[in-house]
Protein backbone atom coordinates (compact mmCIF):
# COMPACT_ATOMS: atom_id res chain seq x y z
CA UNK A 1 0.00 0.00 0.00
CA UNK A 2 2.82 2.42 0.87
CA UNK A 3 4.45 1.76 -2.50
CA UNK A 4 1.31 3.10 -4.15
CA UNK A 5 1.80 6.51 -2.54
CA UNK A 6 5.61 6.68 -2.31
CA UNK A 7 7.63 8.99 -4.49
CA UNK A 8 9.12 7.44 -7.64
CA UNK A 9 12.73 8.15 -6.68
CA UNK A 10 12.51 6.12 -3.47
CA UNK A 11 10.50 3.34 -5.10
CA UNK A 12 13.14 3.00 -7.82
CA UNK A 13 15.88 2.29 -5.27
CA UNK A 14 14.08 -0.76 -3.93
CA UNK A 15 13.09 -2.36 -7.22
CA UNK A 16 14.57 -5.72 -8.14
CA UNK A 17 16.04 -4.12 -11.23
CA UNK A 18 18.03 -1.59 -9.20
CA UNK A 19 19.19 -4.25 -6.77
CA UNK A 20 20.51 -6.47 -9.55
CA UNK A 21 21.99 -3.50 -11.38
CA UNK A 22 23.96 -2.80 -8.21
CA UNK A 23 25.03 -6.44 -8.04
CA UNK A 24 26.37 -6.21 -11.57
CA UNK A 25 28.04 -2.90 -10.82
CA UNK A 26 29.86 -4.52 -7.90
CA UNK A 27 30.89 -7.57 -9.91
CA UNK A 28 32.38 -5.33 -12.62
CA UNK A 29 34.16 -3.17 -10.02
CA UNK A 30 35.77 -6.32 -8.61
CA UNK A 31 36.81 -7.44 -12.09
CA UNK A 32 38.38 -4.02 -12.65
CA UNK A 33 40.29 -4.49 -9.42
CA UNK A 34 41.52 -7.93 -10.57
CA UNK A 35 42.73 -6.28 -13.77
CA UNK A 36 44.74 -3.77 -11.74
CA UNK A 37 46.39 -6.71 -9.97
CA UNK A 38 47.13 -8.34 -13.36
CA UNK A 39 45.02 -11.38 -12.55
CA UNK A 40 42.41 -10.77 -15.24
CA UNK A 41 43.92 -9.88 -18.65
CA UNK A 42 43.31 -6.23 -19.42
CA UNK A 43 41.89 -7.03 -22.86
CA UNK A 44 39.11 -9.10 -21.29
CA UNK A 45 37.67 -6.15 -19.33
CA UNK A 46 35.78 -4.49 -22.23
CA UNK A 47 34.00 -7.79 -22.90
CA UNK A 48 33.16 -8.22 -19.21
CA UNK A 49 31.74 -4.70 -19.03
CA UNK A 50 29.29 -5.57 -21.78
CA UNK A 51 27.48 -7.89 -19.37
CA UNK A 52 23.83 -7.09 -18.81
CA UNK A 53 21.11 -8.39 -16.55
CA UNK A 54 17.67 -9.54 -17.68
CA UNK A 55 15.06 -9.68 -14.91
CA UNK A 56 12.60 -11.81 -16.87
CA UNK A 57 15.28 -14.41 -17.63
CA UNK A 58 16.36 -14.33 -13.98
CA UNK A 59 12.84 -15.23 -12.82
CA UNK A 60 12.94 -18.28 -15.06
CA UNK A 61 16.36 -19.44 -13.86
CA UNK A 62 15.49 -18.85 -10.20
CA UNK A 63 12.76 -21.49 -10.43
CA UNK A 64 15.54 -23.99 -11.10
CA UNK A 65 18.37 -22.79 -8.83
CA UNK A 66 16.32 -21.60 -5.85
CA UNK A 67 19.33 -19.36 -5.14
CA UNK A 68 19.25 -15.71 -6.17
CA UNK A 69 22.99 -15.18 -6.64
CA UNK A 70 23.59 -18.31 -8.73
CA UNK A 71 20.57 -17.44 -10.86
CA UNK A 72 21.92 -13.92 -11.29
CA UNK A 73 25.38 -15.18 -12.30
CA UNK A 74 23.95 -17.58 -14.88
CA UNK A 75 21.81 -14.85 -16.47
CA UNK A 76 24.76 -12.46 -16.64
CA UNK A 77 27.12 -15.15 -17.98
CA UNK A 78 24.81 -15.87 -20.88
CA UNK A 79 25.18 -12.27 -22.09
CA UNK A 80 28.99 -12.32 -22.52
CA UNK A 81 30.23 -15.88 -22.98
CA UNK A 82 33.64 -17.32 -21.83
CA UNK A 83 34.74 -14.09 -20.12
CA UNK A 84 32.03 -14.71 -17.54
CA UNK A 85 34.45 -17.06 -15.75
CA UNK A 86 36.07 -13.98 -14.24
CA UNK A 87 32.83 -12.65 -12.75
CA UNK A 88 32.38 -13.51 -9.06
CA UNK A 89 35.94 -14.86 -8.91
CA UNK A 90 36.88 -15.50 -5.28
CA UNK A 91 33.65 -14.01 -3.96
CA UNK A 92 30.81 -15.28 -1.84
CA UNK A 93 27.17 -14.26 -2.15
CA UNK A 94 27.24 -11.84 0.79
CA UNK A 95 30.12 -9.91 -0.77
CA UNK A 96 27.67 -8.84 -3.43
CA UNK A 97 24.47 -8.74 -1.43
CA UNK A 98 25.74 -6.77 1.57
CA UNK A 99 27.75 -4.33 -0.51
CA UNK A 100 24.73 -3.74 -2.75
CA UNK A 101 22.52 -3.20 0.29
CA UNK A 102 24.95 -0.52 1.46
CA UNK A 103 24.68 1.17 -1.93
CA UNK A 104 20.89 1.13 -1.73
CA UNK A 105 20.86 2.55 1.79
CA UNK A 106 23.22 5.34 0.78
CA UNK A 107 20.96 6.11 -2.18
CA UNK A 108 17.90 6.11 0.08
CA UNK A 109 19.63 8.37 2.59
CA UNK A 110 20.10 11.10 0.00
CA UNK A 111 16.36 11.16 -0.70
CA UNK A 112 15.40 11.01 2.98
CA UNK A 113 17.83 13.81 3.78
CA UNK A 114 16.32 16.08 1.15
CA UNK A 115 12.85 15.31 2.49
CA UNK A 116 14.01 16.24 5.98
CA UNK A 117 15.55 19.48 4.71
CA UNK A 118 12.28 20.35 2.95
CA UNK A 119 10.27 19.71 6.11
CA UNK A 120 12.68 21.66 8.29
CA UNK A 121 12.46 24.66 5.99
CA UNK A 122 8.65 24.53 6.09
CA UNK A 123 8.70 24.49 9.89
CA UNK A 124 11.26 27.32 10.00
CA UNK A 125 8.99 29.50 7.86
CA UNK A 126 5.98 28.90 10.08
CA UNK A 127 8.09 29.39 13.21
CA UNK A 128 9.32 32.79 12.10
CA UNK A 129 5.82 33.78 11.00
CA UNK A 130 4.48 33.03 14.50
CA UNK A 131 7.50 34.06 16.53
CA UNK A 132 5.40 36.33 18.76
CA UNK A 133 2.03 34.60 18.36
CA UNK A 134 1.20 34.07 22.01
CA UNK A 135 -0.60 30.92 23.06
CA UNK A 136 -1.15 28.73 26.08
CA UNK A 137 1.68 26.46 27.10
CA UNK A 138 0.41 23.20 28.56
CA UNK A 139 1.90 20.56 30.81
CA UNK A 140 0.01 17.34 31.53
CA UNK A 141 -2.51 18.70 29.00
CA UNK A 142 -3.37 21.47 31.50
CA UNK A 143 -2.76 25.23 31.15
CA UNK A 144 0.66 26.18 32.52
CA UNK A 145 2.07 29.53 31.34
CA UNK A 146 2.02 31.35 28.00
CA UNK A 147 4.49 30.56 25.25
CA UNK A 148 4.42 31.36 21.53
CA UNK A 149 3.52 29.15 18.63
CA UNK A 150 6.81 30.13 17.03
CA UNK A 151 8.74 28.81 20.03
CA UNK A 152 6.80 25.56 19.89
CA UNK A 153 7.84 25.14 16.25
CA UNK A 154 11.42 26.24 16.96
CA UNK A 155 11.73 23.19 19.21
CA UNK A 156 10.78 21.04 16.22
CA UNK A 157 13.33 22.76 14.00
CA UNK A 158 16.14 22.06 16.43
CA UNK A 159 15.00 18.44 16.75
CA UNK A 160 15.05 18.05 12.98
CA UNK A 161 18.59 19.44 12.92
CA UNK A 162 19.60 16.70 15.34
CA UNK A 163 17.81 14.16 13.17
CA UNK A 164 19.74 15.33 10.12
CA UNK A 165 22.96 14.80 12.03
CA UNK A 166 21.79 11.35 13.12
CA UNK A 167 20.99 10.38 9.54
CA UNK A 168 24.37 11.59 8.31
CA UNK A 169 26.11 9.51 10.97
CA UNK A 170 24.00 6.45 10.20
CA UNK A 171 24.78 6.82 6.49
CA UNK A 172 28.51 6.93 7.24
CA UNK A 173 28.18 3.81 9.36
CA UNK A 174 26.38 1.85 6.65
CA UNK A 175 28.44 3.14 3.71
CA UNK A 176 30.84 0.21 3.76
CA UNK A 177 31.57 -2.57 1.30
CA UNK A 178 32.55 -6.12 2.13
CA UNK A 179 34.61 -8.04 -0.45
CA UNK A 180 36.39 -10.49 1.83
CA UNK A 181 35.15 -13.89 0.68
CA UNK A 182 33.69 -16.73 2.70
CA UNK A 183 33.84 -16.03 6.47
CA UNK A 184 35.79 -12.83 5.82
CA UNK A 185 39.37 -14.13 5.74
CA UNK A 186 40.29 -12.80 2.27
CA UNK A 187 41.62 -16.28 1.47
CA UNK A 188 40.22 -16.19 -2.07
CA UNK A 189 40.10 -12.46 -2.66
CA UNK A 190 42.90 -10.27 -1.27
CA UNK A 191 42.23 -7.03 0.64
CA UNK A 192 43.62 -5.03 -2.28
CA UNK A 193 40.65 -6.12 -4.39
CA UNK A 194 38.23 -4.89 -1.75
CA UNK A 195 40.04 -1.57 -1.46
CA UNK A 196 40.02 -0.89 -5.22
CA UNK A 197 36.44 -2.07 -5.74
CA UNK A 198 35.06 -0.10 -2.79
CA UNK A 199 36.84 3.05 -3.96
CA UNK A 200 35.12 2.68 -7.33
CA UNK A 201 31.79 2.27 -5.54
CA UNK A 202 32.41 5.27 -3.22
CA UNK A 203 32.22 3.00 -0.17
CA UNK A 204 34.74 2.46 2.62
CA UNK A 205 36.02 -1.11 3.02
CA UNK A 206 34.65 -2.72 6.15
CA UNK A 207 37.80 -2.98 8.33
CA UNK A 208 36.86 -6.47 9.48
CA UNK A 209 33.93 -8.68 8.56
CA UNK A 210 32.79 -12.25 8.76
CA UNK A 211 30.81 -13.57 5.83
CA UNK A 212 28.64 -10.50 6.26
CA UNK A 213 28.78 -6.86 7.25
CA UNK A 214 27.94 -6.83 10.95
CA UNK A 215 24.32 -5.98 11.65
CA UNK A 216 24.94 -3.41 14.36
CA UNK A 217 25.58 -1.05 11.44
CA UNK A 218 22.16 -1.78 9.98
CA UNK A 219 20.53 -1.52 13.40
CA UNK A 220 21.99 1.97 13.82
CA UNK A 221 20.51 2.93 10.47
CA UNK A 222 17.02 1.61 11.16
CA UNK A 223 16.90 2.91 14.73
CA UNK A 224 17.84 6.32 13.32
CA UNK A 225 14.91 6.09 10.92
CA UNK A 226 12.73 5.11 13.87
CA UNK A 227 13.85 8.19 15.85
CA UNK A 228 13.06 10.43 12.88
CA UNK A 229 9.65 8.79 12.47
CA UNK A 230 9.00 9.25 16.18
CA UNK A 231 9.83 12.94 15.92
CA UNK A 232 7.30 13.26 13.11
CA UNK A 233 4.77 11.47 15.28
CA UNK A 234 5.48 13.91 18.11
CA UNK A 235 4.88 16.89 15.80
CA UNK A 236 1.76 15.37 14.27
CA UNK A 237 0.36 14.47 17.69
CA UNK A 238 0.72 18.09 18.79
CA UNK A 239 -1.26 19.29 15.79
CA UNK A 240 -3.91 16.68 16.50
CA UNK A 241 -4.17 18.02 20.05
CA UNK A 242 -4.39 21.61 18.88
CA UNK A 243 -7.09 20.68 16.34
CA UNK A 244 -9.49 19.29 18.93
CA UNK A 245 -12.80 21.16 18.79
CA UNK A 246 -12.42 22.41 22.37
CA UNK A 247 -8.96 23.83 21.54
CA UNK A 248 -8.91 24.57 17.77
CA UNK A 249 -5.72 26.63 17.77
CA UNK A 250 -4.27 25.01 14.66
CA UNK A 251 -5.59 22.70 11.99
CA UNK A 252 -4.12 20.63 9.20
CA UNK A 253 -5.15 21.75 5.68
CA UNK A 254 -8.62 20.79 4.49
CA UNK A 255 -9.13 20.97 0.73
CA UNK A 256 -12.17 22.22 -1.14
CA UNK A 257 -14.49 19.27 -1.64
CA UNK A 258 -12.75 17.13 0.98
CA UNK A 259 -14.96 15.15 3.36
CA UNK A 260 -14.20 14.04 6.88
CA UNK A 261 -16.96 11.55 7.53
CA UNK A 262 -19.44 9.48 5.55
CA UNK A 263 -22.10 10.23 8.17
CA UNK A 264 -21.29 13.70 9.56
CA UNK A 265 -20.77 16.44 6.95
CA UNK A 266 -19.34 18.86 9.52
CA UNK A 267 -16.25 16.76 10.31
CA UNK A 268 -12.74 18.10 9.66
CA UNK A 269 -10.50 15.39 11.03
CA UNK A 270 -6.69 15.51 11.42
CA UNK A 271 -6.42 12.41 9.24
CA UNK A 272 -3.00 13.23 7.75
CA UNK A 273 -1.46 13.71 11.18
CA UNK A 274 -3.16 10.53 12.39
CA UNK A 275 -1.65 8.70 9.42
CA UNK A 276 1.81 9.94 10.36
CA UNK A 277 1.32 8.78 13.95
CA UNK A 278 0.21 5.33 12.83
CA UNK A 279 3.06 4.84 10.37
CA UNK A 280 5.65 5.75 13.01
CA UNK A 281 4.68 2.53 14.79
CA UNK A 282 5.69 0.54 11.73
CA UNK A 283 9.15 2.10 11.53
CA UNK A 284 9.75 1.50 15.24
CA UNK A 285 8.77 -2.13 14.71
CA UNK A 286 11.33 -2.46 11.91
CA UNK A 287 14.01 -1.00 14.19
CA UNK A 288 13.29 -3.67 16.80
CA UNK A 289 13.74 -6.35 14.16
CA UNK A 290 17.07 -4.80 13.18
CA UNK A 291 18.25 -5.00 16.79
CA UNK A 292 17.32 -8.68 16.91
CA UNK A 293 19.31 -9.24 13.70
CA UNK A 294 22.58 -8.25 15.36
CA UNK A 295 23.03 -11.64 17.01
CA UNK A 296 23.70 -14.35 14.40
CA UNK A 297 25.29 -17.80 14.66
CA UNK A 298 29.09 -17.82 14.36
CA UNK A 299 30.31 -16.13 11.16
CA UNK A 300 26.74 -15.79 9.94
CA UNK A 301 23.38 -17.41 9.40
CA UNK A 302 20.57 -16.05 7.27
CA UNK A 303 17.90 -15.45 9.88
CA UNK A 304 18.41 -11.73 9.24
CA UNK A 305 18.09 -11.99 5.48
CA UNK A 306 14.38 -12.73 5.21
CA UNK A 307 13.45 -9.83 7.48
CA UNK A 308 15.71 -7.33 5.72
CA UNK A 309 13.97 -7.93 2.42
CA UNK A 310 10.99 -6.27 4.08
CA UNK A 311 12.35 -3.95 6.76
CA UNK A 312 14.76 -1.86 4.72
CA UNK A 313 12.56 -1.15 1.69
CA UNK A 314 9.48 -0.59 3.84
CA UNK A 315 11.20 1.60 6.45
CA UNK A 316 12.68 3.86 3.79
CA UNK A 317 9.44 4.00 1.79
CA UNK A 318 7.33 4.67 4.88
CA UNK A 319 9.59 7.41 6.24
CA UNK A 320 9.83 9.06 2.83
CA UNK A 321 6.03 9.01 2.65
CA UNK A 322 5.70 10.42 6.17
CA UNK A 323 8.09 13.26 5.38
CA UNK A 324 6.17 14.10 2.23
CA UNK A 325 2.80 14.09 4.03
CA UNK A 326 3.94 16.14 6.99
CA UNK A 327 5.78 18.69 4.88
CA UNK A 328 2.47 19.29 3.11
CA UNK A 329 0.74 19.64 6.47
CA UNK A 330 3.22 22.25 7.66
CA UNK A 331 3.13 24.23 4.44
CA UNK A 332 -0.67 24.40 4.54
CA UNK A 333 -1.12 24.52 8.32
CA UNK A 334 -4.00 26.71 9.46
CA UNK A 335 -3.15 28.72 12.59
CA UNK A 336 -5.75 30.61 14.63
CA UNK A 337 -4.10 33.32 16.81
CA UNK A 338 -7.46 34.74 17.96
CA UNK A 339 -8.49 31.35 19.28
CA UNK A 340 -5.12 31.02 21.01
CA UNK A 341 -5.80 34.32 22.77
CA UNK A 342 -9.30 33.24 23.78
CA UNK A 343 -7.95 30.03 25.28
CA UNK A 344 -5.32 32.01 27.19
CA UNK A 345 -8.05 33.90 28.99
CA UNK A 346 -10.47 31.11 29.88
CA UNK A 347 -8.79 30.56 33.26
CA UNK A 348 -9.50 34.14 34.37
CA UNK A 349 -5.83 35.14 34.64
CA UNK A 350 -4.54 32.09 36.51
CA UNK A 351 -1.57 31.99 34.12
CA UNK A 352 -0.06 34.84 36.17
CA UNK A 353 -0.05 32.90 39.45
CA UNK A 354 3.74 32.39 39.45
CA UNK A 355 4.33 36.10 38.83
CA UNK A 356 2.22 36.94 41.89
CA UNK A 357 3.99 34.25 43.92
CA UNK A 358 7.43 35.64 43.06
CA UNK A 359 6.31 39.22 43.73
CA UNK A 360 5.15 38.27 47.24
CA UNK A 361 8.43 36.47 47.90
CA UNK A 362 10.30 39.60 46.79
CA UNK A 363 8.26 41.52 49.38
CA UNK A 364 9.76 39.30 52.11
CA UNK A 365 7.23 36.47 52.54
CA UNK A 366 8.37 32.88 52.78
CA UNK A 367 7.71 30.76 49.74
CA UNK A 368 5.31 28.53 51.67
CA UNK A 369 3.26 31.48 52.96
CA UNK A 370 3.14 33.20 49.59
CA UNK A 371 2.22 29.94 47.83
CA UNK A 372 -0.71 29.34 50.17
CA UNK A 373 -2.01 32.87 49.67
CA UNK A 374 -1.87 32.65 45.88
CA UNK A 375 -3.19 29.10 45.68
CA UNK A 376 -6.35 29.70 47.72
CA UNK A 377 -7.31 32.59 45.44
CA UNK A 378 -6.40 30.60 42.35
CA UNK A 379 -8.58 27.67 43.40
CA UNK A 380 -11.49 30.00 44.06
CA UNK A 381 -11.07 31.72 40.68
CA UNK A 382 -11.01 28.31 39.00
CA UNK A 383 -14.07 27.03 40.86
CA UNK A 384 -16.21 30.17 40.66
CA UNK A 385 -14.96 31.30 37.23
CA UNK A 386 -14.25 34.82 38.44
CA UNK A 387 -11.23 37.00 37.60
CA UNK A 388 -8.13 36.01 39.54
CA UNK A 389 -6.86 39.58 39.81
CA UNK A 390 -10.08 40.73 41.50
CA UNK A 391 -9.82 38.04 44.16
CA UNK A 392 -6.20 38.91 44.85
CA UNK A 393 -6.95 42.61 45.12
CA UNK A 394 -9.78 41.90 47.57
CA UNK A 395 -7.67 39.60 49.75
CA UNK A 396 -6.38 41.69 52.69
CA UNK A 397 -3.35 39.46 53.18
CA UNK A 398 -2.31 39.99 49.57
CA UNK A 399 -3.16 43.70 49.46
CA UNK A 400 -0.89 44.29 52.46
CA UNK A 401 1.98 43.61 50.06
CA UNK A 402 0.65 44.23 46.55
CA UNK A 403 -1.69 47.03 45.49
CA UNK A 404 -4.16 46.78 42.64
CA UNK A 405 -1.69 48.75 40.51
CA UNK A 406 1.08 46.33 41.41
CA UNK A 407 -1.11 43.42 40.40
CA UNK A 408 -2.08 44.99 37.08
CA UNK A 409 1.59 45.37 36.21
CA UNK A 410 2.08 41.67 36.94
CA UNK A 411 -0.81 40.64 34.68
CA UNK A 412 1.07 41.43 31.46
CA UNK A 413 1.41 38.86 28.67
CA UNK A 414 4.46 40.63 27.26
CA UNK A 415 6.43 39.44 30.27
CA UNK A 416 6.40 35.94 28.79
CA UNK A 417 7.74 37.15 25.43
CA UNK A 418 10.78 39.09 26.65
CA UNK A 419 13.34 36.40 25.78
CA UNK A 420 11.78 35.04 22.60
CA UNK A 421 14.19 37.00 20.39
CA UNK A 422 17.15 35.66 22.36
CA UNK A 423 16.06 32.07 21.75
CA UNK A 424 15.55 32.67 18.04
CA UNK A 425 18.93 34.39 17.78
CA UNK A 426 20.55 31.43 19.48
CA UNK A 427 18.92 28.97 17.09
CA UNK A 428 19.86 31.12 14.08
CA UNK A 429 16.49 30.62 12.42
Amino acid sequence: MIERYSRPEMKAIWTDQNKFDNWLRIEIAVCEAWVELDVIPKEELPKIKKAVFNLKKYDEVLKETHHDVTAFLRVVAETIGPESRFIHMGLTSSDIMDTALSLQLVQASKILRQGMVNLTQAVVEKSLMHKKTIMMGRTHGVHAEPTTFGLKLAVWVEEMKRNLHRLDEAEKTIAVGKISGAVGTYATVPPEIEAVACARLCLAPDPVSTQIVQRDRHAQYLTTLAIIASSLEKFALEIRGLQRTEVLEAEEPFAEGQTGSSAMPHKRNPELCERVCGLARLVRGYSLTSLENIALWHERDISHSSTERITFPDACLVLDYMLDIFTGVMRGLLVYPDRMRQNLEITQGLVFSQRVLLALIEKGLTRQKAYAMVQRNAMRAWKERVPFIGLLAADPEVSDYLSRTDLEKLFDYNYFLRHVDTVFDRLKL
